[in-house]
């Protein structure tokens, strides 16, 4: 019995190892295979050169009259171009042959009412028809007449775009605008969307690859879940990529992207947390950097006051969420989540990032939130929400305030966020239930109506983050009452902040417009439909065995991998990224190393087959 026992492990032992063995060479080939395939240079046999991208969000929608992700605008930042270009290290516009954009040359007329500009006469369409200026109207036309939601605060005061002759278009406005040559709208192919109703681009139309594109790379193909495919466009005008195709890879994980990169699986990612910085500082052949961004991340409040709306009443009362200020610690949440990488936040437009003006508002110190859990309390008790019979929990009319807040499931840092406001909120008697979702998730809650179409938002507290545009007014304009039920996440308005959202939209002298837009964010200081938890930088990584160029946008310290959100340039990184000379010769060595795994794979099995076939022979043989 012993004997055959102990024959049965030594078979058992065997079948393991033999699938280990196979598992880990199945690995090793596919791995030298991936290699590869994904070698950076051009060779002989015309190769192609692919540049891989990892990222753990992808696209929620292709169309741009839709889609709302960053990962959405990253494809369209490639595909399309924009009226005005900017100039990749300083964001500012650009003039001449050498812009960016479609625009080589604009001017104001004397009662700042009407805008002209001129077009480039090289732009082309990637299935080859020339983009003119009846493309530029149509698409700002398309947006003014349908109310298409995701671009109005861009097109808000132009009253209608009219095409002057092949290349020039002219802009009517109804008010002087001073964000015309600061907005970020695509321009799209007035003979491919003409045929697209505007319901159906307002609401169901996917804009499936292969795209019609007049960028430098062009969508062919996407797989959700998996990739998104993009090739070099062959009626591109401007500077040709070295490389010829950039997938955009989808992970589930951060860490798992973490170790592809690593293994040279994908050539640069983002997404990642601060933890993820500090595995990749030291590696070599690795670049890794907390990137300074137009943006901030925020808890937000449901603060929709109908009867209609599902979150919670007290969250109506801006005493109530501004109370709520004085019991988190955000200095104490960037120092745990971001390892210092950034500052806590106070407002929605962000400091250190706009020059000549500054927009962003300060609070003074006797103004500024601190971490103060007793005050918290006492803002309590006298916005009328009292721990009445001592149990720690405060009162709503009689009843304990129990309060849902929502993370997301695709980002680590919002989790991490929500299990420190849970516990500052509990220190001050207020009771919160984490509910963790996928942002889809996130909006339907948002964004949910009854059967009776009643707009029914059905959340209290939510975790996220916005980036911004060029010009401010856009993010302005998120909390204007035109908003709510567009981009509104919270549900706020105010008549002193309507009125000046007007004025500083129409106002051309800049000190003026910053005075406009300094009150407003004090007036979201006090009220509170967010709290501003940070100024969190995008971590990026890239690999710098293989591939140089890379720059950042804005420089010093901007966007590497992908660029600030709301960017007319944002292509100009994987025109400037391309393969170090030598680097095929290192990759070269892949087809080596997969025979070498064959090699010793086939070796291996060869020892272990004859360790099977001796624990096989007869007792007399052993003995």
């Amino acid at each position: 019995m012993g004997k055959k026992h102990r024959r049965r492990s030594v078979l058992i032992l065997v079948m393991v190892v033999l699938a280990a063995l196979g598992a880990s060479l199945v690995a090793g080939l596919t791995s030298a295979g991936a290699e590869e395939s994904a070698s950076p240079a051009a060779s002989p046999g015309d190769e192609k050169v692919i540049y891989r991208v990892g990222w753990v969000d992808e696209p929620d929608n292709l169309n741009p009259f839709i889609g709302y992700t960053a990962e959405s605008y990253e494809i369209w930042y490639l595909s399309y171009d924009t009226l005005v270009g900017y100039d990749p290290a300083t964001l500012s516009e650009m003039k001449g042959e050498e812009s960016t954009g479609l625009a080589t040359d604009w001017t104001l007329s004397e009662d700042e009412l009407v805008w002209t500009f001129t077009l480039r006469q090289d732009a082309v369409w990637s299935d080859g028809e020339p983009v003119t200026a009846e493309d530029v109207a149509f698409t700002y036309n398309y947006v003014i007449s349908n109310e298409l939601a995701n671009f109005t605060s861009y097109t808000n005061l132009i009253e209608t775009a009219t095409v002057i002759d092949d290349y020039t278009v002219e802009f009517t406005c109804s008010k002087p605008k001073p964000d015309m040559t600061r907005h970020y709208l695509p321009i799209m192919p007035e003979h491919i969307w003409s045929k697209v109703s505007p319901k159906d681009a307002a609401k169901n139309f996917q804009n499936d690859p292969p795209i019609v594109a007049s960028g430098p790379f062009m969508c062919v193909e996407y797989k959700k879940g998996r990739y998104v495919k993009m090739v070099a466009n062959p009626h591109w005008r401007g500077p040709q990529s070295e490389i010829d195709e950039i997938y955009f890879m989808y992970f589930t994980n951060v860490d798992t992207m973490v170790q592809d990169l690593k293994a040279g699986n994908i050539d640069g990612c983002t997404g990642l947390d601060a933890n993820n910085m500090a595995q990749l500082e030291d590696v070599p052949g690795i670049a890794a950097e907390a990137v300074a961004v137009d943006g901030f991340n925020e808890l937000g409040f449901n603060c929709y006051d109908s009867d209609d709306s599902k979150g919670h009443p007290a969250l109506r009362d801006w005493k109530f969420r501004q109370a709520l200020n004085w019991a988190v610690d955000l200095q104490k949440a960037v120092d745990l989540v971001h390892l210092g990488y950034t500052v806590p936040g106070t407002t929605i437009i962000p400091p250190n990032y706009y020059k000549d003006p500054d927009w962003h508002w300060e609070p003074p110190d006797d103004v500024k939130y601190t971490y103060d859990p007793e005050m918290a309390k006492q803002k309590l008790d006298e916005a009328g929400y009292p721990d009445s019979d001592g149990d720690g929990r405060r009162e709503y009319k009689g009843k304990p305030i129990e309060l849902s807040l929502i993370a997301r499931s695709e980002s680590n840092m919002s989790q991490q966020y929500a299990k420190l406001i849970a516990g500052w909120f509990k220190d001050v008697g207020i009771k919160v239930v984490i509910e963790v979702m996928d942002e889809g998730a996130l909006m339907d809650r948002q964004y949910e109506y009854d059967k009776n179409d009643n707009f029914t938002p059905n959340y209290d507290l939510f975790l996220w983050g916005w980036y911004l545009d060029f010009d401010p007014g856009s993010m302005l304009s998120y909390f204007t009452k035109d908003q709510i039920e567009s981009w509104s996440d919270c549900n706020w308005w105010d008549p002193e902040y309507e009125e000046l959202y007007t004025l500083q939209s129409e106002e051309l002298d800049t000190d003026k417009r910053v005075e406009y837009v300094h009150r407003m964010q004090e007036i979201l200081y006090e009220q509170t439909p967010y709290i501003v938890t940070d100024y969190a930088p995008d971590y990026e990584a890239w690999n710098t065995d293989k591939w140089d160029g890379y720059i950042h946008i804005p420089e010093p310290n901007g966007n590497v991998i992908v660029p600030p959100f709301g960017n007319g340039c944002g292509y100009a990184n994987f025109l400037s990224i391309g393969p170090i000379s030598g680097a095929a010769e290192d990759e070269g060595g892949s087809g080596a190393t997969l025979w070498i795994a064959i090699v010793a794979g086939v070796v291996a099995v060869a020892i272990v087959a004859w360790l099977l076939l001796r624990a096989r022979r007869p007792r007399a043989m052993e003995e």
